[in-house]
């Protein structure tokens, strides 16, 4: 796994998922149960990850979308 990118913001989040997906990319929510110990406050990014062979592909895809990567 390859992490392509990281957000504090549940919108951009679901964004950059939804990216993914719509490119046939499968991605994984690093760190998403964090909430619980941070109180919900939004401080410690979530990290999307994909499989190392989509890497290429999905920094390619994030970037052409003007989205900053990892």
């Amino acid at each position: 796994m390859r992490i392509v990118a990281a957000t504090a913001d549940p919108v951009r989040l679901s964004f950059l998922l939804a990216l993914l997906a719509d490119a046939g990319i499968e991605a994984v929510v690093l760190d998403a149960h964090i909430s619980a110990v941070e109180g919900g406050i939004g401080i410690f990014p979530r990290r999307v990850a994909v499989a190392e062979e989509d890497a290429d592909a999905a920094l390619r895809l994030l970037a052409a979308a003007g989205e900053e990567t990892a």
